[in-house]
C-alpha cells in the first residue's frame, strides 16, 4: 500500500510539472506589436530578397532595360499610375468580375458539391467528370466562350465559374466523405435528419475542407478571370488585364510590370483572408497552438 502511494504521489506531481510548464508557456506575454513584427518581418524578408534578386538579374544585363527594368523604375511608374484614374478603373472592374463570377461559383459548387456527395447515383454519373473540368486549363474554355457569348462580359464569366466550381465541388465531396460515421450517427441519434443532418453535424465537421477547397477554387477563378481579360480586350470597360496587353503592344515593360504587382498584391490579400479564417477555424477546433501565436 506505501509502494503505490508513492507512485501515485509521483504520478502527480510529474503531472502537476508537465501542467505547470504548460500554463507556463501560455502565461508568456507578448505584445500587440511584437506579434505583428514576428508574422511581418519573413513577409519583409522574402520580399527584399526577390527585390534584391530582380536588381541582379538586371545588372547582368540577360535583357535590354527596355525588356526588364530594375525595381526603380517600375516603382516609379506604379505610382505614376496610382496617382491616375486609370489604374483603380481597372482595379474596380477586375475585382467586379472577380466578386460576381466567384460567388456564382461559390453557389454552384457547394450545391453540386453537396447532391454528389448526398446521392451516390449521381457519384458515379458526374462524380469523375467534377476532377476532369478541374484539371482542364480555363484558357481551353475560352474558344467556345467566344463563340457562346462573342467577346463580352458573359464570355468572361463563364470562363471564371467553370474554373472555379468544380474545385469548391471536390472540396465538399472531400469535406463530406472525410466525416466520421459515427459523429452522423450520434447525430441521428440525437434527433437530426435530412438538412438538419448537413446543417448541424456534417457541414461543420466538413468545414475545414471545404474552406480549402473556397480557397483554391479563387485561385482558379482569379487565374481564369486575368486570362480572360488578357483575351476579351474589346469590350468597352478598362481592366487590369487589358491593361498588361496595352502595355505590351506599346512594349511599355515598367507599366506591365507595375501592373502584373498590382493583380500580385490582390492575390496576397486575399489569400490573408483566408488564412485568417483558416486560422480562426482551427483555434475554434482546438488545434491551434495559442502559445505559439
Amino acid at each position: 500500500m506505501a509502494s503505490d502511494t508513492i507512485a501515485e504521489a509521483r504520478a502527480d506531481a510529474e503531472i502537476s510539472g508537465l501542467d505547470a510548464l504548460e500554463i507556463a508557456g501560455r502565461q508568456k506575454t507578448t505584445t500587440r506589436a511584437a506579434t505583428i513584427w514576428a508574422s511581418t518581418w519573413p513577409k519583409l524578408a522574402a520580399l527584399a530578397i526577390a527585390i534584391a534578386a530582380w536588381q541582379v538579374v538586371v545588372w547582368a544585363e540577360i535583357w535590354p532595360p527596355y525588356s526588364l527594368p530594375g525595381p526603380g523604375p517600375v516603382w516609379q511608374e506604379l505610382v505614376r499610375q496610382a496617382s491616375g484614374a486609370q489604374l483603380w478603373d481597372g482595379l474596380v472592374t477586375t475585382l467586379r468580375r472577380a466578386a460576381l463570377g466567384y460567388v456564382f461559383s461559390v453557389g454552384v459548387g457547394l450545391l453540386l458539391g453537396l447532391a454528389v456527395a448526398r446521392f451516390r447515383v449521381l457519384r458515379a454519373a458526374i462524380g469523375s467528370m467534377i476532377t476532369a473540368l478541374q484539371t482542364m486549363p480555363s484558357i481551353a474554355w475560352f474558344p467556345l466562350a467566344i463563340l457562346l457569348f462573342e467577346l463580352s462580359e458573359k464570355a468572361i464569366f463563364f470562363v471564371v465559374v467553370l474554373g472555379a466550381a468544380p474545385s469548391i465541388a471536390n472540396g465538399v465531396i472531400s469535406g463530406v466523405d472525410y466525416v466520421p460515421p459515427l459523429l452522423q450517427r450520434a447525430g441521428r441519434n440525437l434527433g437530426a435528419r435530412g438538412l438538419n443532418l448537413y446543417r448541424y453535424v456534417i457541414a461543420p465537421a466538413a468545414l475545414p475542407a471545404i474552406v480549402a477547397g473556397l480557397k483554391q477554387g479563387w485561385a482558379f477563378s482569379w487565374r481564369s478571370l486575368m486570362a480572360g481579360e488578357l483575351i476579351v480586350v474589346g469590350i468597352s470597360q478598362t481592366s487590369l488585364g487589358a491593361q498588361l496587353t496595352y502595355a505590351r503592344e506599346l512594349a511599355d515593360a515598367p507599366w506591365l510590370l507595375s501592373t502584373m504587382i498590382v493583380i500580385l498584391v490582390v492575390g496576397l490579400g486575399v489569400d490573408a483572408a483566408f488564412g485568417a479564417a483558416d486560422q480562426a477555424i482551427r483555434r475554434r477546433w482546438g488545434v491551434l497552438d495559442q502559445a505559439g501565436q
